[in-house]
């Protein structure tokens, strides 16, 4: 054997150990579920035995964060950057995702369910694969209407009104990318339309929950996650995949009745538990969501994580356990959580963490401090609560459910706070989206 052949193998054999070590990701990612939707997050009336298992067998966070509403939410998990620049449904072709940095290491990439970041049009250059993704099927948008689209890769392959139908198919379609890919490392990235807006839940599941049919749609959702999970355990993935399970915003259950009479009958609402406020709000119900983690042997099992924790981070932690390089011609939000996820450090990387409507910053949180920014002019039409529209300061570790605002108590930690947001992210594009409005205060 010469010297260079002997050199090549020995690479290759250092290559495939190393490779060997690089976990799988799974992410479920549900669409407007509540941080109160799952037993393990305090449901009385949803019994979710299946996703509570990710509790004991894996990591709970209660302090994890999305976005407010749902294409926002997605880009941000995507690029690993707020959504303030990486433009939530407009999310433009230059973006990088950690798909594409992930299949520059190998990994074979699968998106199922919705995209929701092309304008929910057809769009070539901008779908899944264009953005990262060896595999797509699924809906560009949402199911407002009571009716969806589906797309396999690029190919418009028909549609349904069926909603009950859409959890166990894009699970079927999630198990079988498992199948194809289980003898390489890959990512599953697998995004519910359930519980958005219209739901619906199967007839085995139809009138068995406690919590009408938003409670049977979310054991539907239980029972097809818990296909999935034995699907990696049955083909020997499990020691070697981490699973994320998480929501995109939280419920809508914010002023249902802007949707209209047409969907009487058709909408339930999730619960935001002890938070204030649900999608589209900048309040903790908005934009607070449950998140488990199971990866066995790394993540401990049945603990509970209340540090700051987003899908930001995603981007970042992934490229510290798979060997890719995060782009550096952009800023990345997100921090590698890498320690958190292994319980090695109590308080994560992440120090704090902004609010955004549309292009303006709302509030920003650091450690238990969150401060609420007056004058906001930035709401979504179904979002009641809108608050005080004076400076609000709440301190999270005792009161949750933002109930009191402690501002005028604390004009020392108002004053940090605003330093802190006076460095958030600005508009990358201010004709598309204008400028962040930061107003001033007399606490200053």
């Amino acid at each position: 054997m010469s010297a260079a052949v002997a050199f090549v193998l020995l690479f290759s054999l250092a290559s495939l150990a190393q490779s060997a070590d690089r976990p799988n990701f799974v992410i479920i990612f549900i669409d407007d579920m509540g941080y109160g939707d799952l037993g393990c997050f305090g449901s009385e009336t949803i019994r979710t035995p299946r996703i509570d298992e990710l509790a004991t067998e894996g990591t709970r966070f209660t302090n994890f964060y999305a976005q407010t509403v749902c294409g926002p939410s997605r880009s941000a998990l995507l690029t690993g950057r707020y959504p303030v620049r990486s433009l939530g449904w407009s999310m433009p072709e230059s973006e990088i995702t950690f798909a594409e940095r992930l299949q520059s290491v190998g990994y074979a990439t699968g998106c199922i369910g919705k995209w929701d970041v092309s304008n929910r049009k057809a769009i070539i250059e901008r779908m899944p694969n264009n953005q990262g993704f060896d595999y797509y099927w699924g809906t560009l948008g949402a199911n407002d209407g009571g009716k969806v689209s589906f797309h396999e890769n690029n190919d418009s392959i028909g549609g349904t009104d069926e909603m009950e139908s859409l959890t166990k198919r894009y699970t079927d379609k999630g198990i079988e990318f498992l199948e194809d890919h289980k003898d390489e490392p890959f990512l599953l990235y697998l995004a519910h339309t359930m519980v958005h807006s219209v739901i619906d839940a199967s007839p085995e599941f139809k009138g068995k929950s406690k919590g009408g049919l938003y409670g049977d749609t979310v054991e539907e959702i239980d029972y097809h996650t818990g296909r999935l999970l034995d699907a990696i355990d049955e083909l020997g993935l499990r020691d070697d995949t981490l699973v994320v399970f998480t929501s995109d915003n939280g419920p809508w259950s914010n002023f249902p009745e802007s949707l209209g009479p047409k969907h009487d009958g058709a909408i339930a609402w999730g619960e935001s538990g002890p938070l204030r406020g649900a999608k589209g709000s900048s309040y903790e119900g908005g934009v607070r969501v449950p998140c488990l983690v199971r990866w066995p042997g790394e993540t401990p099992a049945g603990s509970v994580s209340d540090a700051l924790f987003s899908t930001l981070d995603f981007m970042p932690t992934f490229a510290a356990l798979a060997g890719f390089e995060l782009p550096q011609d952009r800023a990345i939000d997100g921090v590698v959580q890498t320690e958190l996820l292994r319980g090695k450090s109590e308080l994560g990387a992440r120090d704090h963490f902004y609010y955004y409507i549309r292009a303006e910053l709302q509030g920003v949180r650091r450690k238990n401090w969150k401060l609420v920014l007056p004058n906001r002019q930035m709401f979504y039409g179904y979002v009641k609560d809108r608050g005080s529209q004076e400076v609000e300061l709440y301190d999270l570790s005792k009161d949750i459910g933002e109930a009191r605002n402690v501002a005028s108590a604390h004009p020392e930690i108002v004053g940090k706070l605003l330093e802190l947001a006076r460095r958030a992210p600005r508009a990358e594009n201010p004709a598309a989206l204008g400028n962040i409005r930061l107003p001033t205060t007399k606490s200053e």
